[in-house]
């Protein structure tokens, strides 16, 4: 391909994004001619950190806020890490000998606080659950709701919230199933007891940001039984795919091609922002095709 986008490369295989990015990442290091770059929206990197920062400021603990640690005692107690000692053993600027039996006691006493302030829990400094920000290693994620999918039939338009915070649109123009001709007539063989469908879908960013992903990197097909079937890593010419990325205000097209078990029987079209994402998930019906 001598140049092109990683997200495209794996859109070809159907391949996850981050395997392909790791898989070439490796081959670079081995002498091969090959060179892994990074390409970005400048400036919705910046309102990205921006927003991130906005989140940690309004989030951030009263400045009198305390926090308090182990109730200091008075009086005599147990020095943590003290060595037992007894027997005759010599202490540092004092002459002679000195005899200490049991653990080494501390003496002086400390003040008690005038008010033990309760802790207050650990701020989150890397940002809200699901947005450009990381959680927090120590603290376990927060699962979000179940929200049901949005739904439609072949020709409906749909609108969803990119994973950038991009407002976008997709609608399912058409299902074409069986394609075996298209794909056939395409150079491609189908092996005996498989069948061929194509899907046409058309993205509209709604938004101010680009939508940077290919617009059917997790478009599915899903079965009767509620199986996914993914993409096939081929294309047409008489169906072009879809291209890497959709401008603010343009709205893009292509079509997306399934190779299957002859017998399967489909029920939806499912589309996702990311995988295991149900708060952006679009679900057309097509079982009455």
């Amino acid at each position: 391909m001598g140049r092109a986008a990683v997200p495209d490369i794996a859109g070809r295989l159907g391949m996850d994004v981050r395997e392909v990015g790791a898989r070439l990442a490796a081959l670079s290091t081995t002498g091969l001619p090959l060179i892994v770059g990074v390409e970005c929206d400048q400036q919705g990197i910046r309102n990205a950190v921006a927003a991130a920062q906005q989140w940690a400021a309004q989030n951030a603990p009263h400045p009198g806020a305390q926090y308090s640690g182990p109730h200091p005692m008075s009086g005599p107690h147990q020095v943590p890490g003290a060595q037992h000692l007894s027997g005759p053993h010599q202490v540092p600027g004092v002459s002679g000998p000195q005899h200490v039996s049991g653990p080494r006691q501390a003496t002086h006493a400390m003040p008690h606080p005038q008010q033990p302030v309760a802790p207050q829990p650990p701020m989150s400094t890397w940002g809200p659950p699901g947005s450009a920000a990381w959680a927090r290693g120590d603290q376990p994620a927060p699962v979000p709701a179940q929200a049901p999918a949005t739904t439609g039939q072949v020709g409906t338009r749909l609108e969803v919230q990119g994973v950038s915070g991009e407002r976008i649109s997709i609608q399912l123009i058409e299902v074409v199933d069986p394609a075996d001709f298209l794909y056939t007539a395409a150079g491609y063989e189908l092996q005996p007891g498989e069948r061929s469908v194509v899907v046409h879908t058309e993205l509209t960013n709604h938004g101010q940001v680009p939508f940077p992903s290919l617009p059917d990197m997790y478009l599915e097909l899903i079965t009767k039984d509620g199986a996914p079937v993914g993409k096939a890593p081929v294309s047409m010419s008489s169906r072009p795919p879809h291209r890497m990325g959709v401008q603010p205000g343009e709205t893009a097209g292509g079509h997306t091609v399934y190779v299957l078990p002859e017998s399967t029987e489909l029920a939806a079209v499912r589309w996702t922002a990311q995988p295991g994402d149900p708060q952006r998930t679009l679900l057309w019906d097509i079982t009455d095709l």
